[in-house]
Formats: structure tokens, sequence, C-alpha cells
């Protein structure tokens, strides 16, 4: 399996590669030369198997010769053996047609576990054949982060550098974060917006002076093998609803799109989805993109959801490249358009590559009308994001045959204080985080500006 850039110039890499690499050296992201393909049969084969087996089976034609079929076993049995729920990802019935699946049963309580828990085996094994060392360099709005810092947490070989917006975040996020005292962790707090950090990001991998001393890696979903470990849970909630003989609809909350991208891959690779609802919040570029056409970034708006306070979308890109005819050259200089104004629309093959999408745009009352339904209706808490998903997936026009599962991407806990307006109660944190509030935080606050990032980070690094 080989991996081309989405801007057409970067050389093809192979799995182990692109999974160091993170962000090709065209400045575009890396996806797969061409799709692999599962029949109706080789799905159906898979029914019942325990989910790290069924996220080998999902993930052997992406690794290629990279890691043998015993290797990869091993790796997934190693990275879900962590999560507090036997199912990993299981599901939970709301209504007769709508189910939540819960992705925030591993160590940070956030649907980023499941595959970061992978990358973090994944960067081990594959530097320790080469005895070399990465550093990581990373933004996050809330979740990733500790999920990151969690999986690579006192590796010898990866050293990480987080950076999160001040006071964007929750408190048991940036608690998750800041709270973990290994030698090879550094959060850094950035006066601005995440849009601002992972610009930032970007720009510490396309900088000269940075690369010649350092190998710099990515944990956010611009590096393509942690979207490989998400595809995985569509397959998972698929085959528990009836799949490959039954058609479902997924609603994701949607920040950065690599969460419904992954869905995208999915359906790509055989697995029958019937809509794939991308649920934004007011910072609605995604739901502007796909309803209309237009991709134009305004100014960040703080909400109850901040992993969904985002204006640039990442993911976006690889979406754009494979439904418009996989044309690296032709995105690339409708990216550099993008850049220099912060807006640009949509080409017809774009939009009509895209139809498998649907989306939906909640407010903070919508918001917390979700909670409050799902609480009073089905006895389910949910943090905000996921009601989101929910708000989303209740307003999509979908045929009552076909099951709605709305992905649910944090723990309840993460977000007390929303919960709590919204339903009058106060989610308590699982034991298995601890005494999360008792411990000591680390963590520097740096300006928004590149330069004080990139000086700490070049002061910093092993």
């Amino acid at each position: 399996m080989k991996y081309v850039s989405t801007r057409g110039e970067a050389p093809s890499l192979d799995f182990a590669e692109v999974t160091l690499a993170g962000l090709a050296s065209d400045g575009g992201l890396y996806v797969p030369e061409s799709w692999p393909q599962f029949s109706a049969e080789d799905i159906a084969a898979m029914r019942g198997l325990p989910y790290a087996e069924l996220a080998a089976r999902v993930m052997e034609p992406f690794v290629g010769d990279s890691l043998t079929p015993e290797r990869l076993r091993e790796l997934t049995a190693k990275a879900y053996g962590r999560f507090a729920h036997k199912a990993v990802t299981p599901l939970v019935q709301l209504d007769e047609q709508h189910w939540v699946l819960e992705l925030f049963h591993g160590p940070t309580l956030a649907f980023k576990d499941v595959a970061l828990q992978m990358l973090g085996l994944l960067f081990e094994e594959f530097l320790s054949r080469e005895k070399g060392s990465l550093t990581i360099v990373g933004a996050t709005s809330g979740d990733t982060g500790s999920a990151a810092i969690d999986a690579v947490a006192g590796l010898d070989n990866v050293e990480i550098f987080m950076l999160h917006p001040k006071g964007r975040v929750s408190d048991v996020q940036r608690r998750q974060m800041t709270t973990v005292r290994a030698p090879n962790v550094h959060n850094i707090a950035i006066d601005g917006s995440f849009d601002d950090a992972q610009a930032m990001v970007k720009r510490i991998f396309a900088d000269r002076d940075v690369t010649a001393k350092h190998r710099i890696g990515a944990v956010n979903s611009i590096n393509w093998a942690r979207l490989m470990a998400q595809v995985v849970y569509y397959f998972a909630a698929s085959l528990q609803l009836g799949g490959p003989e039954r058609s479902l609809a997924f609603s994701v909350p949607t920040g950065n799109f690599g969460d419904v991208f992954a869905g995208h891959v999915a359906a790509r690779m055989g697995l029958p989805i019937e809509k794939l609802i991308v649920a934004t919040n007011v910072n609605d570029i995604l739901h502007r993109a796909l309803a209309e056409g237009d991709y134009s970034a305004g100014s960040v708006t703080p909400t109850s959801a901040p992993s969904i306070d985002i204006q640039v979308s990442s993911n976006f890109e690889r979406l754009l490249f494979d439904v418009g005819g996989r044309d690296g050259l032709a995105l690339a200089e409708q990216m550099r358009g993008f850049d220099a104004s912060k807006a640009m629309r949509l080409t017809n093959a774009q939009t009509e590559g895209a139809a498998l999408f649907t989306s939906a745009r909640a407010d903070e009352g919508d918001t917390a009308q979700a909670m409050r339904w799902a609480y009073e209706n089905c006895g389910e808490m949910l943090d905000p994001h996921t009601a989101i998903g929910l708000h989303a997936a209740r307003a999509a026009d979908i045929a009552p045959t076909v099951p709605v599962v709305t992905l649910a991407t944090a723990h309840p806990a993460k977000f007390p204080d929303a919960v709590e307006r919204a339903t009058g109660l106060r989610p308590g944190l699982p034991a298995r985080v601890g005494d999360l509030f008792a411990r000591e935080e680390s963590f520097v606050e740096l300006s928004g500006t590149y330069e004080a990032v990139r000086d700490h980070i070049m002061g910093h690094a092993s």
C-alpha cells in the first residue's frame, strides 16, 4: 500500500513512513493511492469478532508490508486492552431508530483514545526498527491532547509538545494534559484559538530551521494512521445493527473532519452507509460548505462544545481531493487561494462527489435541548458534542427503517458544567480517572505568535 499527498508533489510513502511523517512535505495530507475493497461476504465474515480482531482485519490492507498480520494483531490487542468496556465501543439504544456509539471508554474518556492508543504503539514499533526519535508537535481543542499524551508518555524515543488555546478547553480536558509529569511531555497554552494553534503546527512542519534539527511527527488527524484506526468502529456498529445487509446512517459531531472522514473511508471500502451527517455548532463552516458550497472561515465563537469551535477543518482537504477527481496540483492551487483569502467555493465535482454527506447546525439552545431529551426520555447523559450529533440525527431526513447512530465522542463528565446546566445533574468522573483534581499542573503560557512557540520548542526539544 502506497500513500500520496492531496497536493500532488510530495513523494509517495509506505505505511510506516507515512505514520512517522504526519504532514506531507508539500503541505498536503496523505491518503491511500487507492481504497481497499471488502465484499459483502468479507464484511459478514467479520461479524462477532472481538474488537481488537476486527480492528486488525480492517486495518490490514492499509498496513501493507509494514507489519505482519501477526504483529498487527498483537498491537491491536494491546491498544484496546486498556479500555474500560469489553466491547471497546458499545452501542446504546435511545429509541426505535436512534442509537449512540460510545467511544469514550478509553483512558482519557474521549474518542481520540480509540485511534491514539494504536498510534502510540505504531510510533514505538517503527522508531525501534530504525533506532530513531520523533518530536511530536500537536494542537488540541481539548481531547486530542490528553489522548496523545497518555499514548506516548514515558516512551523513550518520542517527545511531545502539545498546544492548547488558553481558557478554551474544559478543566477536565486541561488537567488530563497538564497533570501528566513524564519528562517527554511538554504542554503549551497559547493566546488564541484552536485554529491559531493548528496553523502553528502546520508551519512547524514547513519550517526548515526546525526540521533540519528534529524529526517532526503528528498526532492530530492529519496523521493517516490515526484516521485508519477510526474507520474500525463504523464497521463495528454496522455489524451489530444488521450490516452489511442493512445500511446505516451516522451522525458525527464534527470539528476537524477526521472522524466523519473515517466514515467516508468505510463507505469507500464497501460498508453500506446511507448518510453521513456532519453535525456542527455555530462555528458552521462545514455546514455551509456542504449545504451551499461556501467554505469561508469567520471568527471562532467559543461554545460549550470546544472541539467543534473550529473554522478551518484540516481533513476536509482529504475529502475535496478524493471526491473532486484526485487532482493534487489543482487542489493545491485551490488551497493556496483559501489560505490567502480564508474563502473558497467548492467545485461542481466536489459538491456532487460529497453526496453521501448531509449536515446540520446546532446553537447552544439546541445543544442543551438534546441533552435534556436524552436524559428525560432515555436516561442517558450526553456531553455537549454528542448532543450536537443527536440534534443533527433527529433533524435529518432519514427513512424510519434506517438505524441512525450518533457517535458519542466524550464522556459527559469531561463537560460537567454544560451537562448540569442542561439536565440539573452533575456527572461524576469515572473512578479510573483517579485524583485528577488533586494533582499538580505543569504548563507554560505563550503569546499567540508563531515565533514564541517555535523558539520554545527549539529550546526544549531534546
